[in-house]
Order: C-alpha cells, then sequence, then structure tokens
C-alpha cells in the first residue's frame, strides 16, 4: 500500500505546500540567448524564469522541479544558474540537451517546470525573443 505523504514546508501564506485544494501543473516555456556567452545564458534564463513565475503567480515554495534544455550551440552556462540566482535554492533542476533537429531554433533554452496551485489555475506558459515562432498559437494569449 501506497501511503500519501504530504509536504510540510509552508508556503508564503501559512498553508502546507501541499494540500487537499491544489493540484499538480507543468508548464512550458522557451526564449533565446543572442550569443553563446555565460552571461548572456543566465541572462535569458533568469528572464524567462522571473516571467513564467510572474505570469503563474508562483512562489518558490509551490515549485515541483524545472527541467531545463539548451540547444547544442548554447554551452557557456547551465540555465539553471539563473533559477539558484533568484533564489530557487530547494527547487531540484535539471539541465540536458534538446534533439538537435536541423532547422529547428538556434540558441534556444527551453523549460518544464512542475508546481502546485490551486485546482482551477490555469498555467499560463511563456515564450520569450525569438522563442515566440515555437508557439504562435499562444502569442495571442501573452
Amino acid at each position: 500500500m501506497i501511503e500519501k505523504h504530504t509536504n510540510t514546508e509552508s508556503a508564503d501564506d501559512g498553508r502546507p505546500a501541499w494540500s487537499a485544494d491544489l493540484r499538480l501543473f507543468a508548464l512550458r516555456g522557451a526564449t533565446t540567448a543572442s550569443v553563446n556567452g555565460s552571461d548572456e545564458v543566465v541572462a535569458a534564463a533568469e528572464e524567462l524564469i522571473v516571467e513564467v513565475l510572474r505570469r503563474n503567480d508562483l512562489t518558490p515554495a509551490a515549485l515541483v522541479s524545472c527541467i531545463f534544455t539548451c540547444t547544442d550551440d548554447l554551452n557557456a552556462q547551465f540555465p539553471a544558474v539563473a533559477a539558484r540566482k533568484i533564489g530557487l535554492n530547494a527547487v531540484p533542476l535539471l539541465c540536458a540537451r534538446e534533439i538537435d533537429v536541423p532547422g529547428s531554433l538556434p540558441r534556444a533554452i527551453r523549460l518544464l517546470l512542475h508546481y502546485y496551485a490551486p485546482a482551477d489555475h490555469a498555467p499560463s506558459h511563456v515564450y520569450l525573443r525569438d522563442a515566440v515562432t515555437l508557439r504562435t498559437d499562444l502569442t495571442a494569449a501573452q
């Protein structure tokens, strides 16, 4: 038998980070770096993470994990450095390579973020810079 465990770490409002009125969500985001430089990769990733948190009204206590991918032409720095820089020190982060598909968007940083939010929450996916071309169906909603 599997037992349900709850996270006893409190969210900013004093409630547990996980509770019965919340459900697990995942959202996507992407951006591009103008060059393959450490500062530029961190700046682009930081801009993306901050915008994802802002648009979805998320605090670090609600976050479960975040997976970043970069295209092969970005290797100057891990995007997770940006997450640590803005204080996401308790969130498990993973960086990986994006599949190198011919003709795909260059210098792209993507993220997949898992988090808890109220059941009626509508995830707001975020595509910035040249990455807006990846999801033109969402451009009007941004």
